[in-house]
């Protein structure tokens, strides 16, 4: 089946600049995600190739080949799509067929994007994880276990059986590049017989099969600093696919995801929360516990008079701000709950408290605002 154009999977228009394709992907990548979508394997399918669509797209020398071949121009190794939510595993972002493409591109300035010696730098890999808000703000320390290949240890890398070692290549005598004459043009393309490798193996490693790696799980440890925000990428510099042929390997990426919190709102630095307190103690004012992030709880005064929607600030008791030692602050949204279930007493005590407060004058802002609607009626009977 044909693969869907990239663009058109983001929902952009060919011209599109950086930023509307990052916020072409921000928004259909929470359409599809796993998370909203449990069950669904077409979601977790689109979800994938909206991932691949924007690692590819956002790369500018990705999107110039995309843009002449299509999605021939990843078809041998190319890059591939993000993995699944809380602990999936991506393909790479980059790997040896772009690079074909670009020596296509740009073979007659010898412009390969090749390791030494004609070998594959191996490929990106992208690790999505899913953390609470609690380890958000204190920072952890986790263990991931992912799938990808390694350097072979039988050969070293090399892709040669023991004992022996790659020799050039009798077709372009180790350059990697062949020429031709065509007219008045010299025209230098990649060799067709070593890949651009410039060697070739004689004796190939029985383990690898001459390709200086091997399919192998490997468990890493990862440390997750205090403060990250969502959508955090940390780099883990030559964790990703192993290179061919003793080829440098490429890097991982982790994405951070940060759970949705059932007390705690998140913006920036700050956290939010809504506390609901009786009616009394909204009126005589007083003191309440509210819990904190750090999973203990502190006191927080009460003003008499405090009213519904009021928001109450205690410093230094928000997010743990990255790199820093600060911290943000927590903002406590009070809501008066108006009592339920009275009995005879509670309501007749209620009825004093209220005629009292008429004559008194407790509750300026209910007293004002009908005293302007007597206002306006009285002038719409005259």
């Amino acid at each position: 089946m044909a693969k869907e154009d990239y663009y058109e999977l983001l929902g952009v228009s060919k011209d599109a600049s950086a930023a509307e394709l990052k916020s072409a992907y921000r928004k259909q990548a929470m359409k599809y995600h796993p998370d909203k979508n449990p069950g669904d394997t077409e979601a977790e399918i689109k979800f994938k190739q909206v991932n691949e669509a924007y690692e590819i797209l956002k790369d500018q020398e990705k999107r110039a080949a995309y843009d002449r071949f299509g999605h021939a121009a990843f078809e041998q190794g190319g890059p591939g799509g993000g993995g699944g939510f809380g602990g999936g595993f991506g393909g790479g972002f980059g790997g040896g067929g772009f690079a074909d493409v670009f020596d296509e591109i740009f073979g007659a300035m010898g412009g390969g994007r090749r390791g030494g010696g004609g070998s594959s730098r191996g490929a990106d890999l992208r690790y999505n994880m899913a953390i609470s808000l609690e380890e958000a703000f204190e920072g952890k320390k986790a263990e991931i276990t992912i799938p990808g290949s390694v350097s072979c240890e039988s050969c070293d890398g090399t892709g040669a059986e023991a004992g022996s070692q790659p020799v050039n290549c009798p077709t372009c005598n180790g350059h990697g590049k062949v020429r031709a004459q065509q007219g008045f043009f010299t025209i230098e393309r990649t060799c067709p017989s070593c890949h651009g490798k410039g060697k070739i193996v004689k004796n190939p490693c029985k383990a690898c099969h001459g390709v200086g790696r091997v399919e192998k799980e490997k468990t890493l440890q990862v440390t997750i600093p205090a403060g990250v925000e969502d959508g955090t990428r940390i780099r883990l510099a030559g964790e990703g696919e192993a290179g061919t042929n003793g080829a440098p390997a490429g890097d991982l990426y982790i994405f951070l995801d940060i759970a949705h919190h059932r007390f705690f709102q998140r913006e920036g630095a700050n956290l939010y929360c809504r506390i609901p307190i009786p009616m009394g103690k909204a009126a005589l004012g007083g003191t309440i516990e509210v819990p904190t992030i750090e999973g203990t709880r502190t006191r927080i005064n009460i003003p008499a008079g405090t009213q519904s929607g009021q928001q109450l600030r205690l410093r230094g008791k928000g997010m743990t701000i990255l790199r820093s030692q600060a911290r943000g602050d927590m903002f406590v949204e009070v809501s008066v709950e108006t009592p339920v279930n009275l009995t005879d007493r509670q309501k007749e005590l209620l009825e004093e408290f209220d005629e009292i407060s008429r004559e008194e004058g407790s509750s300026p802002e209910s007293e004002g605002f009908f005293s302007k609607m007597k206002e306006i009626w009285k002038d719409l009977t005259d």
